[in-house]
């Protein structure tokens, strides 16, 4: 039971790991380091603030995870301004 524990446990860090890394550098630079991902996000920067909203939620509180997933599907939908 305790090895089970441990596996799901690793498998949330390297998420919440690849997420963060993933928003800061879409926050940072303004695009996506994966060709899928570029296809697909519109608006990479509210997606990046998304992922890192998503990865303190999952920690800290529930609401804070759930404005990190309404901020990555407006960055799925809506096309920048400029």
């Amino acid at each position: 039971m305790g090895a089970i524990v441990l596996v799901a446990a690793g498998v949330l860090f390297s998420v919440a790991l690849t997420c963060a890394v993933l928003g800061i550098h879409a926050l940072l630079l303004g695009r996506l380091p994966n060709m899928w991902l570029q296809r697909h996000v519109k608006n990479p920067r509210v997606w990046g603030a998304g992922a890192l909203l998503l990865v303190i939620g999952t920690f800290w509180s529930a609401t804070v995870g759930v404005i990190g997933v309404g901020l990555i599907a407006i960055g799925h939908v809506r096309a920048s301004a400029s």
